[in-house]
């Protein structure tokens, strides 16, 4: 009859076919162990002279004569008799697990709480998951480039660093490494998240820029850009929608035909900007600065009902919106002196207050349109789709 048994020495465990006597099995033992095997002891440290009082599936631990040692109940002696210390371990990161050696978290920062967690096993009472797997209650994201970096010495890490060049990803790398008192690392970190910081001179931020942060950006996140500059930037035919623009420089960009939808442009700098056939619908614009700007075939209305919001003093002097439908937005004393509005669709818009002087608007829808109090001085009516009537107390 013939048993398949593991045996285990000091050396290292296999796995073989037990059959014939106790001399031919200490035979076997000798060739696949390589040593010179006198004894077979049972899991529980019993000697075995007998084949017959080995049992299927039995653990068996052979030797050159020593004394039996449970490497299960003394795994420190163990580690001394084989001169290891390396031994492989898995760590249970807030959730994700992570394989290295005791020695990678040991070696090189010695002084460091890692080290001293598992410099000697147990040593601090180690919790352990079902798996075996050390429980760490810290971010696996933060944690990642540290073990990296006890690894091989280099901080390695994703390109974290957002628009505002605030390195989100590196100040959570520094709070770990602080924590752990791994301070070689503390140090790397502090350079790189100094060398990450915007250039001073606020330089005007590139399409190229903002089109990369865009794409790195969840769709359901709010976007931020408040007081940002990107003057003279072409950003032409890019989805802007809800993006907070609030007090940034806009100036002299290019807009045209951007969805800005319910964009935040609430004193921004809009000067000289080209905004022809853009999405305006439902946009806020309180007391922005479009002088000399073009909006010329803009969509301001929302068939949804959300009207677009250009209150405030000296908002468009000079603007060209010639074309664009404002259906129900809302100008009231906003200042549009000199602007071009010709063939704009104004049915509905709140104009009260509204510095009209010289303005063109000819061919222009102000059915129900609230004019109170507008100065419309020097202003163009020709070819009105609706007459503008004195009840509607303009001045």
């Amino acid at each position: 009859m013939s048993f398949i048994h593991s045996f285990l020495s000091l050396s290292a465990p296999q796995v073989v076919a037990v059959y014939g006597t106790l001399s031919d099995l200490l035979s076997v033992a000798s060739n696949k162990l390589g040593i010179k095997a006198t004894s077979v002891y049972n899991g529980k440290g019993g000697l075995i002279d007998d084949i017959a009082l080995i049992r299927d599936d039995d653990v068996l631990f052979v030797c050159e004569g020593e004394p039996f040692i449970d490497p299960q109940a003394d795994g420190r002696a163990q580690e001394e008799l084989t001169g290891s210390h390396t031994d492989w371990l898995t760590l249970n990161v807030g959730g994700r697990y992570f394989t290295t050696t005791r020695s990678t978290l040991v070696n090189k920062e010695p002084d460091s709480m890692l080290a001293h967690m598992f410099k000697d096993k147990d040593a601090w009472g180690n919790k352990q998951d079902p798996r075996g797997a050390f429980l760490i209650d810290r971010s696996p994201e933060y944690f990642e480039p540290i073990l990296n970096y006890l690894r091989h010495g280099q901080l390695i890490v994703n390109d974290g660093i957002n628009l505002l060049g605030s390195p989100a990803l590196l100040l959570g790398v520094l709070e770990e490494a602080r924590f752990f008192g791994i301070d070689s690392l503390i140090e790397h970190l502090e350079i790189a998240i100094k060398n990450s910081q915007p250039a001073e001179d606020h330089s005007p931020i590139s399409r190229k820029e903002f089109v990369r942060f865009l794409l790195a950006t969840p769709t359901k996140s709010e976007l931020r850009c408040q007081g940002l500059n990107f003057s003279g930037a072409d950003l032409s035919r890019l989805d802007l929608r809800y993006i907070n623009f609030k007090m940034a420089n806009l100036s002299r960009c290019n807009l045209a035909h951007a969805n800005l939808c319910c964009a935040n442009l609430e004193r921004a700098d809009l000067s000289g900007s080209v905004l022809d056939c853009a999405n305006l619908q439902g946009v806020k614009m309180l007391c922005s600065n479009a002088e000399g700007a073009s909006l010329k075939g803009c969509n301001f209305e929302d068939p949804s009902g959300l009207k677009a919001n250009l209150e405030g003093k000296k908002v468009f002097p000079g603007v060209d919106m010639e074309g664009s439908q404002m259906t129900g937005i809302n100008l009231r004393v906003a200042t549009l002196k000199n602007a071009k509005l010709k063939n704009c669709n104004l049915r509905g818009a709140t104009l009260a207050g509204t510095d009209l002087e010289n303005c063109d608007l000819s061919g222009c829808d102000l059915q129900e349109a609230n004019l109170r109090g507008s100065n419309v001085k020097g202003a163009i009516f020709e070819e009105m789709l609706t007459p503008l009537h004195m009840s509607q107390s303009v001045r």
